[in-house]
């Protein structure tokens, strides 16, 4: 068992299926998505996640996907494990993180706990 969380997230997506996207980030972050219904339109999808955490929002865009996260985690293997079995794949594995690429093509980091209040507030996977 080990745990993760947002540290920060803006994500742009250039797809043909945002809720395709919206699946894998609401897994990936222990997040869920709001219903259809709910949604300002249909080039966003807002995340649903714990008061306090940082608001997700996926954009359908035009240009190249981009995005810059990370994903703290107090276990980097067993994170990385269990986002590989979600669709993404190992870019690069560098000393203190490794570098993730989501099915989308945004890459990420899985990182050590860096934010105040991590065991109170992190996801916990077993």
């Amino acid at each position: 068992m080990h745990k993760s969380r947002l540290g920060a997230l803006v994500v742009d997506c250039q797809t043909e299926d945002l809720w395709q996207e919206a699946e894998f980030w609401s897994a990936a972050l222990g997040a869920r998505s709001e219903d259809k219904a709910g949604q300002v339109n249909e080039k966003y999808i807002r995340l649903k996640n714990e008061e306090g955490d940082t608001q997700v929002l996926l954009q359908s865009v035009d240009h190249p996907s981009r995005v810059h996260l990370d994903i703290e985690t107090d276990d980097i293997g067993a994170e990385v494990n269990r986002l590989i079995q979600l669709g993404a794949t190992v870019v690069d594995r560098l000393q203190k993180w490794v570098v993730m690429q989501a099915p989308s093509g945004h890459r990420f980091c899985v990182i050590g706990p860096v934010r105040a209040g991590f065991d109170e507030h992190a996801n916990v996977w077993s």
